[in-house]
């Protein structure tokens, strides 16, 4: 190989490197004794939110705006993945006085 080969074999190598994509993280949003915590939280676009419920009831994580409404039964976990950023306010529609927000970031 010659010397030139080797140059450009070493800069599409650390070029690859540099075009990984960072790991998603997973954020925990707990709802419990009619209270989602935290009331605000922040994710990036394509993190995964898992929903857990610890109360006895249903709840929903219902987007002001639309872009999401999970519904998590009592007792149990859901998950979503953030698609698109943004700050959205969201609460539960059985139970409208417990709200939050989400700060998306792309």
């Amino acid at each position: 190989m010659s010397p030139g080969r080797h140059l450009a074999t070493l800069t599409l190598l650390v070029l690859g490197m540099m075009a990984v994509p960072a790991h998603a993280a997973t954020i925990q949003i707990v709802m419990e004794n009619l209270v989602i915590s935290p009331a605000e939280a922040s994710a990036k676009v394509g993190d995964t939110i898992e929903w857990v419920n610890n109360d006895i009831f249903a709840h929903t994580a219902t987007a002001m705006n639309g872009d999401f409404d999970v519904t998590i039964a009592p007792k149990k976990t859901a998950t979503s993945v953030l698609s698109k950023p943004g700050t959205v306010e969201y609460y539960c529609r059985y139970h409208p006085n417990m709200k939050a927000v989400l700060t998306i970031a792309p």
